[in-house]
């Protein structure tokens, strides 16, 4: 863009030049200087637009860093979309979404209703993966199950996944939410909050859940994603106009995003993958394996299974359904949302039928 800009600047200053020295009617010459220069900004100022890259917001999640292989590798650039990817801390990410700063983000579906609700809604056109043991409910030493967990204190984010993966561990074991006090806490600060002893186990996702394990002597995860897959699908979430006025360019994004996912599959990758992966959020490759382990990424086949609507887990609806349920009883939002128009399987679905 920048090469065809002063293309453009170069031959005005040879027309202006030029017209400098021929004779003729000087009111004349300023009348066609003056159109041409209207001429060339409106062609330079329309080239600016169209070159303006889609921008995305991805966080620290193995599903999400996964976007890493593509944009090391050149994939997108290869694949003719213009796109942005900008890391950010995913609270972060999600305010920026809802401020109109990004055309896109990467975020759970629960969490996608909640910003739709309070900021921008959004539609989720691909399923990256569902957490498949990286959420965990981690106990302190003196905790052996959940049960054990009756009168005691859990320190977790109220409103946001690790609460409803605690809900779902307490109904799993014949449990109440009253039966537990919950201490409100941000997810970042779970693991020094169970180091302390004033809680008897913490909820949140990696890497705070193992950074708990790791930090806090005799720690256990008593309950974690992998015993509830389906609750919480983690999504590229795109906004409406955008889906609408570039469809083409997300479907060139969703065409990469599956040429990731049999780049992972391959196990001859694995090694590059994980180094990949782990210099995007400064750890070791062996650190961050057990990361990608908890993370189940789903092929195109399997994606396009959880788009069929159902009731349960399984289904992505479903899922989206008791996410909403949650956020209204606990007044993240006031009413049901119509979860339809927050999920298109759309892209998904046509590339099956390729």
């Amino acid at each position: 863009m920048a090469h065809a800009m002063l293309g453009w600047v170069l031959r005005f200053l040879e027309f202006i030049i030029r017209e400098a020295v021929n004779p003729g009617s000087i009111k004349e010459n300023m009348k066609k200087t003056s159109r041409i220069i209207a001429g060339l900004m409106a062609v330079c100022f329309s080239g600016m637009a169209t070159a303006e890259p889609l921008k995305v917001g991805y966080s620290d999640w193995p599903g999400w860093v996964a976007w890493e292989i593509a944009i090391k590798k050149g994939w997108f650039k290869e694949a003719g979309v213009e796109v942005e990817f900008v890391w950010m801390d995913y609270l972060a990410s999600m305010e920026a979404y809802g401020a109109g700063k990004l055309d896109a983000v990467c975020m759970t579906n629960g969490d996608a209703l909640v910003t739709g609700a309070t900021a921008k809604p959004s539609v989720a056109i691909l399923i990256n993966d569902y957490s498949n043991g990286n959420d965990m409910l981690v106990a302190g030493k003196d905790i052996a199950d959940v049960k054990a967990l009756k009168g005691k204190k859990v320190a977790l984010e109220e409103g946001f996944v690790p609460h409803l993966l605690t809900l779902k561990a307490l109904e799993s074991n014949g449990m109440k939410e009253s039966d537990i006090e919950i201490v409100n806490t941000p997810t970042s600060e779970t693991p020094q909050v169970l180091k302390t002893g004033d809680v008897a186990a913490i909820c949140a996702w990696q890497p705070n859940s193992g950074a708990a394990l790791k930090e806090v002597p005799g720690s256990k995860a008593i309950f974690s994603s992998k015993d509830a897959p389906g609750l919480i699908y983690d999504c590229l979430a795109v906004t409406p106009e955008s889906l609408e006025s570039k469809k083409a360019d997300w479907v060139k994004i969703a065409t990469v995003w599956y040429k990731i996912v049999d780049y992972l599959k391959d196990e001859g990758n694995q090694e590059e993958a994980l180094e990949i992966l782990a210099a995007r959020v400064k750890v070791k490759p062996d650190e961050y394996e057990p990361f990608l382990e908890g993370t189940y990424i789903l092929t195109l086949e399997e994606a396009g299974k959880v788009w069929e609507k159902a009731d349960g887990l399984e289904s992505i609806y479903g899922s989206t359904k008791v996410s909403d349920g949650f956020n209204v009883k606990y007044k993240v939002y006031e009413k049901p949302l119509d979860i339809d128009t927050y999920l298109d399987p759309s892209i998904t679905m046509g590339l099956m039928a390729e």
